[in-house]
């Protein structure tokens, strides 16, 4: 058949699978452009518009036919090796190079606005949500990540798996109670997670995602996405930012080759690895392993690295609680796990100082990265600052009453004032014992990384921040 009959033929492909998904509606489907080695000649280019992965692979995507006609998603052009995928026509390509989505399957509003009394996302949240930062490729975020997914396609064995367009919103019990977090741990209060309804959240890792990956039959696999948590205002916290999550199991023949136990093999073969991913980000920098504590690895170890001077946290990880592994279906196995942040990453790299800077869209920091520029270290991609416009400083005094968190002040400003605010600090803390009452003053700066601001629009953002605290927050302003 010549090209031309065979451009018809993936044409008709794509009227059959538009029949087909209208009939099975769910179907998770993947626009491709594949070049094919077939018959021991390189075919032209052939847009087969709807490929279909395996099951196993089915959370690539979960998008209609018709959007894909309507040009709604855009799409991006992504190595894929060994994927377990089929064409329209039933071959099984030799080469072939896979397109998928920039972003996510849509979150709603009526997903994230439940109109349950447990709800406590914030309309600026929701404006983050879809952003999906980590699959630009010339942002820092997604440099990062395909450096990091870079490394591990060079590792021997079974190709790592990759996953960056798992939908946010978790089950508590996918979020807390499979990864072992205890029923009295602070995260799950409201005051540091974001809740959908009371049995719903924003995922607060990407080690929420693991325990139904693992379930999947998915035994070496890396997880990437937004992650969201209520938190302070300076300039390395943000409500939302970005996490990895990987994880590699393995079978008792394994350990026993290599003659020690399960649990030191994992150890050793995780300590190995992660050594291995944080030379190729950042060189041949001097290491060391700290003992720490996670409740769903044990043991648990943080890796730091002396760069620029400075002792620097990259990574937290350790053996997975056999308990997570046998809930999963990996009786019998090992496994170890590892999280990292990938905006602490690249602020170090890439000499990023302030976190609200990756949500930009202006071009004076997004023109400043490309993919290809990239050298361990970070030395061929150093941010240059653009400007520097000047602070203006708030402060605002109340009596604290038994529901003040500080947690809670930063959300209603940031509420308010969006990435405008760059700061917000306790300054004073004291005790009326003549009244028996508890003052804060906090001072709240806010900057513009863009332009200069005025002191009209700053006096009417301090004020709604002030009507806010006297009225929702109850608190009595001095």
């Amino acid at each position: 058949m010549n090209d031309a009959g065979l451009a018809e033929s993936a044409a008709e492909d794509l009227k059959w699978h538009d029949a087909m998904n209208a009939l099975q509606p769910g179907n998770r489907l993947l626009r491709v452009v594949e070049e094919e080695v077939y018959e021991g000649r390189c075919l032209a280019k052939i847009p087969v518009a709807l490929g279909i992965r395996e099951p196993a692979y089915n959370r690539r995507l979960n998008v209609p036919a018709s959007a894909l006609e309507r040009g709604e998603l855009s799409i991006r052009r992504q190595a894929a090796p060994t994927p377990k995928w089929r064409n329209a026509r039933g071959f099984e390509p030799s080469t072939k190079t896979l397109a998928t989505a920039v972003g996510a399957p849509a979150v709603t509003r009526e997903e994230v606005f439940s109109g349950d009394p447990y709800n406590n996302v914030s309309e600026n949240i929701f404006s983050k949500m879809g952003r999906n930062l980590h699959h630009q490729e010339d942002h820092p975020l997604g440099i990062i990540k395909n450096v990091i997914w870079e490394y591990f396609d060079t590792l021997d064995g079974k190709a790592f798996e990759k996953f960056d367009d798992l939908k946010p919103i978790v089950s508590t019990e996918m979020n807390f109670d499979q990864v072992l977090v205890p029923k009295d741990h602070v995260s799950r209060s409201p005051n540091d997670t974001y809740y959908v309804d009371e049995e719903t959240v924003l995922r607060c890792h990407t080690s929420a995602h693991q325990t139904e990956t693992l379930q999947q039959g998915h035994d070496r696999f890396l997880v990437i996405g937004d992650v969201y948590r209520r938190d302070t205002i300076d300039a390395t916290h943000y409500p939302v930012f970005h996490q990895m999550e990987g994880v590699r199991v393995f079978e008792p023949a394994e350990w026993e080759a290599a003659g020690v136990d399960g649990t030191e093999f994992a150890a050793k073969e995780l300590k190995e690895t992660l050594e291995g991913m944080t030379r190729h980000l950042f060189g041949n920098v001097e290491m060391r392993w700290v003992d720490a504590y996670f409740p769903f690895t044990e043991p648990s170890f943080e890796l730091e690295i002396f760069f620029k001077g400075e002792w620097l946290e990259v990574l937290g990880c350790g053996v997975m609680q056999q308990q997570i592994l046998d809930g999963a279906g990996g009786e019998g196995k090992k496994a170890w796990a590892f999280g990292l942040g990938l905006e602490r990453l690249a602020m170090v790299l890439f000499e990023i100082p302030d976190i609200r800077l990756f949500w930009t869209e202006d071009e004076r920091f997004t023109k400043q990265f490309k993919a290809g520029d990239f050298t361990p270290g970070g030395a061929g991609i150093k941010f240059q600052s653009f400007s520097k416009f000047p602070p203006c400083l708030k402060d605002v005094s109340f009596w604290v009453n038994d529901e003040f968190t500080e947690n809670n002040l930063c959300e209603q400003v940031r509420n308010i004032a969006g990435d405008l605010v760059e700061n917000v600090v306790l300054i004073d803390d004291f005790t009326n014992k003549k009244i028996n009452k508890r003052s804060n003053c906090y001072r709240i700066t806010y900057r513009s990384m863009e332009r200069s601001l005025t002191n009209e629009e700053i006096d009417a953002l301090q004020e709604k921040v002030r009507e806010t605290m006297a009225g929702e927050m109850g608190l009595e302003l001095r």
